[in-house]
C-alpha cells in the first residue's frame, strides 16, 4: 500500500485549515498559496474532502472553506479512504469474490488481519492528534507558520 499524492495533499489541506484562523474561511488560492500546491489540483482535491464531510464551503464575497468537523471527530482513516478509496492491501481483502482461489488461499487469512491492521491503527488516529504533534514539531524548529 503507498499513499498518494492525493491523500497525502488531503491531509496537507485540512491541517492548513486548522492552522489559520477558523472564523474565516480559506480561499483555495490561500492554500494553494502556503502549501506550494496548485489551485486546480486543490480546487478537485476539495471537493471529495466536502462530498465526505470533512470541509464545508460558504459561497460569496467572504467565502471559502472551514472544517466541518471537530478535530476529535476526525480519524485518519477518515480522511485517507476519503482521498485514495477503501484501504485494501489486496484485491481479496475486501473483495473476495475477485480472486478465483479465495476459498483455499492460505494467505488471505494473513492479508485480511494485516489489512485490518492498519485500518484499525489508521482508525485510532485522530486529526487532533496530528495537529499536535505538528504544533510539537513547529515549536521545536521555532517555526510558526505552517508550510511544507
Amino acid at each position: 500500500m503507498k499513499i498518494s499524492t492525493k491523500g497525502r495533499y488531503g491531509l496537507r489541506i485540512l491541517i492548513d485549515l486548522a492552522t489559520h484562523d477558523p472564523a474565516k474561511p480559506r480561499l483555495v488560492r490561500d492554500i494553494a498559496e502556503s502549501q506550494q500546491i496548485s489551485e486546480k489540483y486543490i480546487s478537485r482535491l476539495i471537493i471529495d474532502l466536502r462530498r465526505a464531510r470533512l470541509v464545508r464551503s460558504v459561497r460569496g464575497m467572504k467565502g471559502g472553506f472551514f472544517l466541518a468537523r471537530s478535530h476529535k471527530e476526525i480519524t485518519l482513516l477518515d480522511i485517507l479512504e476519503t482521498m485514495e478509496g477503501t484501504i485494501s492491501i489486496v484485491d481479496c481483502v475486501m473483495a473476495p469474490e475477485k480472486c478465483a482461489h479465495n476459498n483455499e488461499c492460505t494467505a488471505r487469512g494473513i492479508w485480511v488481519r494485516l489489512n485490518d491492521g492498519i485500518r484499525d491503527l489508521m482508525r485510532n488516529i485522530t486529526f487532533e492528534q496530528i495537529l499536535q504533534e505538528y504544533s510539537q514539531g513547529k515549536a521545536a524548529e521555532g517555526v510558526l507558520d505552517y508550510c511544507i
